[in-house]
């Protein structure tokens, strides 16, 4: 594999990667948000939109805590 071809691919992993964290992001916005911060349940367009480029880089973190059910408990 050449170096085009390299970075061809990580490029295309990286769009992937990001298009598959924007549409989560959407749909957590929508649903899932109140679940993992309570705190979070009626934040405005603008809360939402700032939190938005984490979500889209943080993904799975954030689906595996949506799956698992909200807020690490304390020990």
């Amino acid at each position: 594999m050449g170096d085009i071809e390299a970075v061809t691919t990580i490029l295309n992993a990286l769009g992937l990667y990001t298009t598959i964290g924007a549409v989560f992001a959407i749909v957590f916005l929508a649903f899932g948000l109140a679940r993992i911060d309570h705190g979070a349940k009626g934040a405005g367009f603008v809360f939402r939109l700032v939190i938005l480029p984490g979500l889209i880089a943080l993904w799975p973190v954030m689906l595996v805590r949506w799956i698992v059910g909200g807020q690490p408990h304390g020990g």
